[in-house]
């Protein structure tokens, strides 16, 4: 299925895990994509397997936590390719902090990433989308924005945030016919999971935990990226789609 053929996807935290699996699923499926990220060496290694695979991609090397860059990159985007159609809001940071111990600048990196990046990214693809007319917004959330978990105090504050954000986006922006959704995965196996969690932790997560008895695939996520930007999504906008496997079923 080449169902983005002729559209252009701007999507951040592009060089690895999930945000390189959803990138390399729309332009598997003719999309134009813009690969965003803060890490240059990997930003150039997925350049490069998506030049191999034949895929159409700008890379820029972008911190969404700092606003001018993600004008930037957006300007560079749409002087490239005339416009942008589908944003895959999805760059973001974790780790474990003990409440009373969460140092004020470890919140406020997260939040600046997380939820400013978020914020910043969303808002300067929305004015080009008012542009030419319409436009499809996919925000990365969590399931940590929906329940709760200890020693992720700041990571649940910027997710939760990004869900209300989600909503408030949908309901002024529907009007130029731009739909906005979250996605909020549960455990997706990804490099900075792999960096925070011991694999008896992972065994024991999954059989408390996850009905479906695994965890997920950056594959998993992409394949609900590529539905809420298609046309079977037409109709789906200022809602959160839910990827864990039924943990949250408890």
């Amino acid at each position: 299925m080449r169902r983005f053929t002729n559209k252009v996807a701007f999507v951040t935290g592009a060089s690895r895990g999930i945000g390189n699996s959803i990138a390399e699923r729309f332009a598997s499926e003719g999309a134009k994509v813009a690969l965003v990220s803060n890490n240059e060496e990997e930003l150039d290694q997925a350049e490069q397997r998506c030049n191999e695979l034949g895929y159409e991609v700008l890379p820029l090397v972008v911190d969404v936590s700092n606003a001018d860059q993600v004008e930037h990159a957006v300007e560079r985007t749409v002087a490239e390719w005339g416009r942008v159609d589908i944003l895959a809001n999805n760059a973001g940071i974790a780790w474990e902090e003990d409440f009373l111990e969460l140092k004020d600048d470890n919140w406020r990196k997260m939040l600046d990433v997380n939820l400013n990046g978020m914020f910043y990214t969303a808002q300067r693809i929305s004015r080009q989308m008012v542009k030419q007319g319409g436009g499809v917004i996919i925000n990365m959330a969590s399931t940590n924005g929906i329940v709760g978990e200890a020693k992720y105090a700041h990571y649940n504050a910027s997710k939760g945030g990004i869900v209300l954000l989600t909503k408030t986006m949908a309901l002024e922006l529907g009007k130029y016919n731009i739909r906005v959704n979250s996605v909020c995965p549960g455990y997706i196996q990804t490099p900075m999971s792999e960096a925070i969690d011991d694999p008896e932790f992972v065994e024991q997560y999954i059989r408390m935990k996850i009905p479906l008895g695994k965890v997920g695939k950056p594959s998993d996520v992409a394949g609900v990226f590529a539905f809420l930007a298609s046309g079977d999504a037409a109709f789906i906008t200022g809602t959160e789609i839910i990827v864990d496997g039924g943990q949250l079923a408890f």
